[in-house]
């Protein structure tokens, strides 16, 4: 009788009320925080993607500029742009991202007139339909009534600065002898070795610091900086971008090095020898990896007359290394504390817990060995700041 009277209830006329369900509506593929600082010509935006969907070993994320934005550079992500298309596309140590999991990236771009909020994403190549909170700049947009603002005389932001970190891109420096919390060095002895502001070649922003190394051990010059490693405890991520123009020879040159406070104040080096890069331990002349064909085969050379960008770990607990060049890990300089052939015997013939206290860069030659070197963006902090 129940099943009658409520069929009955349906008909209306000769006809029946059909019941609207509304669909079932798909998860979006992704979201999207957008964190744009912007200024006069330019911008950069600090950019968080969470993944809606099934997890992902890999991800690109997709958006269209609406006016004429330019990207110049980015970081902890590859991003490229065809015309107004800009894709950022993960690095090997952020790829994998489980359903809900999220990973940041950065870029920096140019930009004349109005600098419009992209209208949608695009996660692995499905459309997050407009979920995301899209771009927004530090600065709205003028509207066509509203007069135009003053244009910002801010400087432009640290790229690739985590939370946390110390960073110092130059951009403070108001003169060509580098100044503030840097200061020019000369250790034992001075020659032909110079290190000054640059205004004509930079990484990101306007200036660099670039440095003159002639070959010879008192040719060498350094610039020093006490304050960057004290913020990160005794565990140092040590970043920076580095331009030169020499491939690394034959002979061992330094090009950072960093006080051990814990080591009779040596020198923790990072350099090169037989033209790749490799660390060294002042104290016992050390290398990292062994300087052995098999040993230099698993480090790296720096390529030339292009910036790469250099990240090295150093765990003041344990006496660990890690390095990457261009976010890619270096296998010949890890050292994690168990024996590798050809990589680090000398390194673990004894106990090293280091307690790094300044960072100096520049050049230092041994015997042969000159280069010019353009230095830029330099980051520390206790966490992974990546390229």
């Amino acid at each position: 009788m129940l099943r009658r009277l409520a069929a009955a209830a349906l008909l209306v006329g000769a006809g029946f009320v059909v019941l609207q369900v509304p669909p079932a509506t798909a998860a979006p593929a992704c979201s999207v925080d957008w964190t744009a600082n912007q200024w006069a010509t330019g911008f950069t935006a600090d950019v968080q993607v969470t993944n809606g969907g099934a997890p992902v070993t890999s991800w690109t994320l997709s958006w269209t500029f609406s006016g004429d934005q330019r990207v110049t550079n980015g970081w902890n992500a590859t991003v490229t742009q065809t015309g107004n298309v800009v894709t950022a596309a993960s690095v090997g140590w952020n790829g994998a991202l489980a359903t809900g999991a999220s990973t940041r990236f950065g870029f920096q771009a140019t930009f004349s007139g109005t600098n419009a909020k992209p209208a949608d994403f695009t996660f692995n190549g499905v459309s997050c339909s407009g979920d995301n909170p899209g771009p927004t700049p530090s600065s709205p947009s003028p509207s066509p009534s509203s007069p135009s603002p003053s244009p910002s005389t801010s400087t432009p932001p640290q790229e690739g600065c985590v939370p946390a970190a110390s960073c110092d891109s130059f951009e403070t420096q108001t003169g060509t002898t580098p100044g503030g919390n840097w200061a020019v060095s000369y250790p034992d002895c001075s020659g032909a070795g110079t290190a000054a502001i640059d205004r004509s070649v930079a990484h990101s922003g306007a200036a660099s610091l670039r440095v003159n190394g002639a070959a010879g051990y008192c040719n060498h010059v350094f610039v020093r900086n006490t304050q960057l490693l004290g913020t990160a405890g005794s565990v140092w991520y040590v970043r920076y971008w580095v331009r030169h123009t020499t491939a690394l020879p034959a002979s061992h040159v330094t090009a950072v090095a960093m006080r051990d406070a814990n080591d009779g104040n040596r020198d923790l080096r990072f350099g090169g020898q037989n033209g790749a890069l490799q660390f060294n331990r002042a104290s016992d002349d050390a290398t990292l990896p062994e300087q052995s064909p098999a040993g230099v085969a698993l480090s790296a050379p720096l390529p030339v007359n292009v910036w790469n960008c250099l990240e090295f770990k150093v765990d003041g607990r344990d006496g660990t290394i890690e390095t990457w060049l261009n976010n890619s890990p270096v296998p010949g300089l890890v050292e994690d504390g168990v024996p590798t052939h050809d990589i680090d015997s000398q390194w673990l013939n004894r106990t090293w817990r280091p307690a790094l206290t300044d960072l100096r860069l520049g050049w230092e030659s041994y015997g042969e060995g000159a280069d010019t070197l353009w230095y830029d963006d330099v980051a520390v902090s206790a966490v992974r700041n990546g390229c």
